[in-house]
């Protein structure tokens, strides 16, 4: 029992220590997998940003899904930009964008975007928390596209649960077709609408608490020392029955703004 409980300190330190700024989630390597959807996102969205002149992402995070697109689209478009609402990164943002001619600036999440109206053929967005598709629309050009990929239903809800308890009415949100109708309210048209749930393994109790501090909505309010207790029978989870299993859920949908 000493040894576990050292084992167990050891890892929820590492987790907690470890730095969670921006969407690398590279120190999760060999504690954690996750499947990714088929549709490959960062290599669609390079496709289109092989052809696009203007493009906006939303809710950029450090910007890393959209400079890695534009070096495998091997070209910048002449209008780069992003918005971020979290400060720390704004600042990483603004460093990967600044040699693509890009820029970052602050936007709360709900919107409004701080743009004139039809100046992007292509909007795009990676896991937003939501989405402003009233503002969307208006700063689409007529035949502009909305490419992006949402968390969706009932995603990682096995982690969820288990420090929370069920969560019924949460597992009805971010539900594909409902996202499809926003579109189609904002007067946008859905040309794709995909979605799979894939498996996520978590192989010590150091990586849920790095993932849990990173990606914060997950579970509201989370701190080691309020949810010790539950991290501990989670630890003693993984040491008995071996890798904690979840799933994520990952939307792909792409809307056109009707137009020349």
């Amino acid at each position: 029992m000493a040894t576990m409980v050292r084992a167990f300190e050891e890892l929820v330190q590492e987790g907690a220590a470890a730095p969670v700024g921006g969407w690398d989630f590279s120190w999760l390597e060999g504690r954690a997998t996750e499947e990714r959807p088929s549709w490959g996102y960062q290599r669609l969205l390079a496709s289109r940003l092989a052809r696009a002149s203007a493009v906006l992402d939303l809710q950029t995070g450090g910007a890393e899904v959209l400079a890695g697109a534009v070096d495998e689209a091997g070209r910048e478009p002449p209008l780069v930009a992003a918005t971020e609402s979290w400060g720390p990164n704004l600042a990483r943002a603004s460093e990967r964008l600044r040699p693509l001619g890009g820029a970052v600036v602050a936007a709360a999440d709900e919107g409004p975007l701080p743009f004139a109206d039809g100046v992007f053929d292509l909007v795009s967005c990676r896991h937003p928390t939501t989405v402003p598709w009233g503002g969307v629309a208006r700063v689409l050009r007529p035949g502009g596209t909305y490419l992006a990929q949402h968390v969706g239903p009932a995603s990682v809800f096995e982690l969820i649960e288990f420090f929370l308890g069920p969560q019924p009415a949460a597992r009805e949100e971010r539900r594909p077709d409902d996202e499809a109708d926003a579109a189609r309210a904002a007067g946008l048209e859905v040309v794709d609408l995909r979605s799979e749930r894939l498996r996520m393994e978590f192989f010590d109790v150091g990586a849920v608490v790095y993932l849990l501090r990173k990606v914060v909505w997950l579970v509201p309010g989370f701190e080691v020392e309020a949810h010790r207790g539950r991290l501990r029978e989670l630890h003693g989870r993984i040491a008995s029955d071996g890798p904690f299993v979840a799933h994520a859920s990952r939307t792909l949908i792409e809307a056109r703004k009707p137009g020349r």
